[in-house]
């Protein structure tokens, strides 16, 4: 192990490794019910969707691991699979079997992208200072999700987002969990995050235990009858409609919707790795994401296997940053958290039982944790303050990485721009990379697309 991962050179542990992927596992295992929930609505068997999505996440994130050596996990993405469910299937009325085939397509692209070394560019490209807005970013937006999760932000009408009931037990649990990882943090307990999802668990499913109805009425619910649970993905594998991939008119009338699917895997993906991989120091001395190449080329592929294996984009997770936070460094931790899913496919009832508001607390610590670098960002230089902010700020406020990160890369190339146009001193240009114009371009003749097409007029 400690020749192939490289332990000591990435300043890590076996037992950190192990405490980092179940960490992870267990901050993302609620994807394999919400992710079935979701599909189902699309029309596609709610039991096949969860094994598949154990079966392609736990395959993929094992790749990842054994390829790339990066404590990342991959699966399901969410916003994506909303997207496929309820924009393309019910919206457009187009089957589940076609919005795969889309899928599949994405997949192909991103893996032509990764091998001409494209996506890894793009990454390499971001600058420092939006690379720490990233991190920050993401930890404001799974710290919301965690928010959410446990009822402390519910919705609002007048004021969209506000302040929950403090007496709600979802609540109650959460800030239980929050306390035992801060006393075992303090207490310098390894595992600490771990712990505290553990605990909230165990107190939840007291809960339900005691007063079924009332937690119920929360989401909580207590495993019920046996603990395995297996259903085959036959009825939904292998179902590329492969007659659009080689029928030229079939093809061209879905392209919107792979460029839609592309795009946003694209950047959720970037912003997830740069984020993450800020996080834990993984960059060599140029400063380039390692093994970036390889990390991009695994996460096309398990995009392409997603689709034939019947379930909707796959991509690299955020709550890949549990784990992180809890000392993972190599691809290890990756494997422990792909083996746990491939176990979850036969112990769904169990992991479907672990309500929001027990892992809330790990996501909420975690944005802690991510957000501790943006003092480094220098908010006085405009030129780098301003991009920061906005990704940092539309993250959560979009609900989305790529959007936040797609604002911070744009504003970055224009007011840079800008800036050195009206920078009579040579000398003190900013260097910007080429490919951050190029984005910079295509992100407004995307906004002014999507704006137009908003309105009706194209």
């Amino acid at each position: 192990m400690e020749k192939f991962f490289k332990l000591t050179e990435n300043r890590t542990t076996i037992k950190r490794e192990v405490a980092g992927g179940i960490t992870t596992f267990l901050a993302m295992a609620y994807i394999i019910a919400v992710n079935g929930i979701i599909l189902s609505d699309a029309g596609m068997p709610k039991a096949a969707v969860i094994t598949a999505t154990c079966l392609t996440a736990g395959i993929t994130t094992i790749l990842m691991g054994l390829i790339a050596n990066l404590p990342l996990a991959l699966a399901s993405g969410m916003g994506l699979n909303a997207f496929f469910a309820y924009t393309v299937c019910i919206k457009m009325n187009i089957s589940w079997e076609i919005a795969l085939t889309a899928v599949f397509i994405e997949g192909i692209i991103f893996i032509i992208l990764s091998l001409t070394k494209a996506r890894e560019a793009v990454a390499n490209c971001i600058p420092t200072s939006l690379k720490l807005a990233v991190t920050a970013g993401i930890g404001l937006f799974i710290a919301f999700i965690g928010f959410v999760s446990a009822g402390i932000v519910i919705t609002d009408p007048a004021t969209k987002v506000t302040m929950g009931n403090f007496t709600d037990p979802t609540v109650v649990i959460t800030f239980i969990g929050i306390l035992v990882i801060v006393i075992c943090h303090k207490k310098n307990i390894k595992g600490a995050i771990l712990i505290g999802m553990v605990v909230s668990t165990a107190i939840a499913w007291i809960y339900a235990a005691i007063s079924p109805e009332s937690a119920a009425s929360y989401m909580i619910f207590k495993p019920e009858g046996t603990l395995f649970g297996f259903s085959s993905i036959a009825p939904i594998a292998g179902k590329i409609q492969w007659s659009y991939i080689f029928t030229p008119s079939k093809l061209w009338s879905i392209m919107g919707i792979v460029i839609t699917f592309l795009f946003v895997d694209f950047f959720d993906t970037l912003g997830t790795l740069v984020g993450v991989a800020t996080k834990a120091d993984l960059f060599d001395k140029d400063g380039k994401v390692k093994n970036g190449g390889k990390a991009l080329l695994v996460d096309s592929i398990g995009t392409t296997m997603g689709a034939m294996l019947g379930t909707s984009t796959v991509t690299t997770y955020v709550e890949s940053a549990a784990g992180v936070a809890e000392g993972a460094r190599t691809g290890l931790a990756a494997i422990v958290t792909g083996v746990l899913f491939l176990l979850a496919m036969f112990f769904s009832p169990l992991f479907m039982a672990i309500p929001g508001c027990a892992t809330a607390p790990a996501l909420i610590m975690v944005g802690l944790f991510m957000i501790s670098n943006v003092v480094k960002i220098d908010f006085e230089d405009f030129t780098q303050g301003v991009p920061a902010f906005l990704t940092i700020a539309l993250m959560p406020l979009t609900y989305s990485i790529g959007d936040g990160l797609s604002i911070g890369i744009l504003s970055y190339g224009l007011i840079n721009f800008i800036s050195n146009v009206l920078e009579k001193d040579k000398t003190k240009r900013k260097k910007v990379s080429i490919i951050i114009y190029i984005l910079t371009i295509l992100f407004i003749i995307r906004l002014l697309f999507t704006g137009l097409q908003a309105k009706g007029i194209i």
